[in-house]
């Protein structure tokens, strides 16, 4: 695969102040133009220079612009392996400038040497105050991204607008830019055509089609909490399954119970998985014995996998079951509940964030949810669903030797 150029990033290439800031919408190819950028910088320095690539965390970065950036150096055969060192996060090109790796949430980082360059991607989620600190320390030019899902300190603090053909920012020292997915000429027709038929729901669309700056409405699940990790004394109670292959990733959550709440734990988010795939990656966590609950539209897969052995039963789709409402409704119910999502669950993170209500062709909102990065969501609806009390039904589940809290 080849990272060509697009109209996006020839539009990064074209900014020239200090302060570059860049505000998006979906699958805009933001941050490749910028890595694309910041590569072709450091290949041609006359004189060695340092770049600080920062995001929120590190197994946001890792996930994220640390393999866009490896991925691209790859594809380009332009990587050597001796020049990656993999303790420091850094690596050095044959001019002998170097592009490292770090997170917003280590001070010492934050508060370290000078650099050249900066680039915090998605900077909406990194505080103000880091961003303050790593700009002070940065003498070149500094670029920032984000979603623009709500307002922020960026638009304050610059004087950001969008609401002109051509977005500007206040600050003499400082481009803005709006990026969409328009600017991406690479993009896939289908995920296009997912975007573009959004466009009724006006709020979704002006941050995710338009890259303008709104408080996006129809959010499903609000006020979950990112922690660090999983307490020593939660226990692993359940698994949430979601089946995928080609397009739709295969999705499992680990849930754990602590105080009162459930914590969220990433195992898998990955297309392409054959139901051995899944089996084995069940079979190798540490506690393998671990009721999953899955889709129950895929009998077979859970059939199949079950014979492994591996606790797994479907989830139980009674009438209205993820329609809001619905006296069985499993999304109301989780709604209520007290929720934790650790952060090196990245992409479940961005299915909790981006986990929505479609609308209609009026653009109202309807009790069915949008399907657009619904999986990391419904695989833990799956999960939690074990826990939701059934008054109706006495009925006992059981797999293996392990009976569901229903009964």
């Amino acid at each position: 695969m080849q990272f060509s150029a697009t109209t996006a990033t020839k539009k990064v290439i074209g900014l020239n102040k200090r302060i570059r800031l860049l505000a998006g919408g979906t699958s805009a190819s933001k941050t490749i133009s910028v890595l694309l950028y910041l590569i072709a910088k450091s290949q041609t320095d006359k004189t060695p220079t340092l770049t600080s690539i920062v995001s929120e965390s590190f197994p946001h970065l890792k996930r994220g612009a640390m393999r866009d950036f490896l991925n691209i150096l790859q594809a380009h055969n332009y990587y050597d392996d001796n020049r990656w060192n993999k303790s420091d996060y850094t690596y050095t090109f044959e001019t002998g400038s170097k592009i490292e790796f770090f997170s917003a949430d280590m001070p010492s980082k934050v508060r370290g040497p000078r650099r050249d360059r900066l680039f915090c991607n998605e900077v909406n989620n990194i505080a103000k105050e880091s961003w303050e600190q790593l700009l002070l320390r940065t003498r070149e030019f500094a670029i920032a991204d984000w979603n623009p899902t709500t307002d922020f300190f960026m638009y304050e603090d610059y004087g950001l607008h969008d609401e002109h053909d051509v977005p500007y920012a206040d600050d003499a020292d400082t481009d803005f830019l709006i990026l969409t997915y328009k600017d991406n000429e690479s993009l896939e027709p289908a995920i296009v055509g997912e975007i573009e038929k959004r466009q009724m729901n006006k709020q979704w669309f002006r941050v995710y089609g338009e890259g303008k700056r709104g408080e996006v409405e129809g959010k499903i699940f609000k006020g979950w909490k990112i922690i660090e990790d999983i307490p020593h004394e939660a226990r692993l109670e359940r698994r949430g399954l979601d089946f995928g292959y080609s397009n739709d990733p295969t999705v499992i959550v680990n849930i754990y119970y602590y105080n009162g709440g459930y914590i969220l734990d990433e195992v898998v988010y990955r297309t392409g998985m054959l139901n051995k795939d899944i089996g084995d990656m069940l079979l190798a966590q540490a506690n393998p014995s671990t009721l999953t609950i899955a889709d129950s539209a895929e009998k077979k897969s859970i059939d199949e996998i079950a014979m492994r052995g591996i606790p797994m039963i479907g989830v139980i789709k009674r009438p209205g079951y993820v329609r809001r409402g619905s006296e069985n409704s499993l999304i109301d119910w989780v709604q209520t509940q007290q929720v934790s999502i650790t952060k090196r669950s990245t992409n479940l993170i961005k299915s909790y964030r981006n986990f929505m209500w479609q609308t209609d062709k009026e653009g109202n909102f309807t009790n069915e949810y949008d399907h657009f990065w619904s999986d990391g969501m419904m695989a833990t609806i799956y999960g939690l669903s074990n826990f939701q009390p059934q008054p109706e039904s006495k009925e006992e589940i059981t797999s293996g030797n392990i009976t569901s809290l229903w009964s």
